[in-house]
């Protein structure tokens, strides 16, 4: 149990610095998504291909590729394009089902059977989301929706897949090529899209060197260390945190407010990830003294 803890507080890391990038590159980044990605994505992975110094060998080559893909790559394109067509606060509300379908794919390519109360809990989160983000968005772009629901599968079968397939050659290398193979994917769309790439200022370059250095090569490594040790369904929930530490860090640092309808939703998404681990804690600790002979 204090094992589970210990990499619970290290699977939270990853979405509470993720929901940082959104902040940070509304406030000090020039526009332009693909570019940000690729500045995120290739120095970051090739700041751990530093430390790390391995060459992918066998069907790692063709694994990395896939991984680089669905997490990075593909992911970040696809992120792109649904922010081009939705409100950011529809995309992420869509992002926000992934406990859901990292739960399902969890059991169907790892056995990891879901349990009830963490699907229950993810429903509550995802409720919450939708509270804290959404409001009056007009019509909704049908095409954006399929993008997004893309973007958030992507992401999902690309964790579930790296947790099959990290403990083979560890988490660091698999991290580091990840994000290699997707920031040189990036990079020739960002091209064609969006031109050469952005002249950064001091304050965008610092920005840029959070965002790579923290937001992205730390974040990365400890979420799929986590992964390495927690169930799918568990580490889904913890997810959530990410559009939680977005609206608090802009509340807080950002000067911008909510109402009672976010605060509402905020609540509804700290129950829907603290519910099910405490009822499986009592639930664990139970089993446990049960299980030990009376003197």
């Amino acid at each position: 149990m204090e094992d589970n803890k210990r990499w619970l507080l290290v699977a939270a890391v990853a979405p509470v610095l993720w929901g940082s990038t959104y902040f940070v590159t509304r406030t000090f980044l020039p526009p332009g998504a693909l570019w940000g990605g690729t500045l995120r994505a290739l120095p970051a992975g090739l700041l751990l291909l530093v430390l790390v110094r391995r060459i992918p060998r066998g069907s790692w080559w063709w694994k990395v590729v896939v991984l680089g893909v669905l997490n990075v790559g593909g992911f970040f394109a696809l992120v792109y394009q649904a922010a081009q067509l939705l409100p950011s606060s529809i995309a992420s509300t869509v992002m926000a089902t992934a406990p859901i379908a990292l739960a399902v794919l969890a059991w169907l390519l790892l056995g990891e059977r879901p349990s009830g109360w963490h699907l229950a809990g993810a429903s509550v989160g995802i409720g919450g989301v939708a509270l804290l983000l959404l409001g009056g968005s007009g019509l909704v772009d049908g095409a954006g929706v399929v993008v997004s629901v893309a973007a958030m599968a992507s992401s999902s079968l690309g964790f579930v897949l790296g947790k099959k397939w990290n403990p083979e050659v560890g988490v660091l290398p698999s991290t580091a090529w990840q994000l290699v193979v997707g920031g040189v994917l990036l990079l020739p769309v960002a091209f064609l899209v969006e031109g050469p790439p952005p002249r950064l200022d001091p304050v965008a370059l610092t920005a840029t060197v959070w965002l790579t250095v923290v937001a992205t090569a730390l974040a990365y490594v400890a979420w799929f260390a986590a992964l390495d040790h927690l169930r799918g369904d568990v580490i889904g929930l913890v997810g959530l945190l990410n559009p939680v530490a977005g609206v608090l860090l802009g509340v807080l640092v950002g000067g911008e407010t909510i109402g009672s309808r976010q605060l509402i939703g905020l609540t509804l998404v700290l129950i829907g990830i603290a519910g099910p681990l405490l009822i499986r804690r009592r639930s664990t600790t139970a089993t446990g003294r049960s299980a030990r002979p009376h003197p």
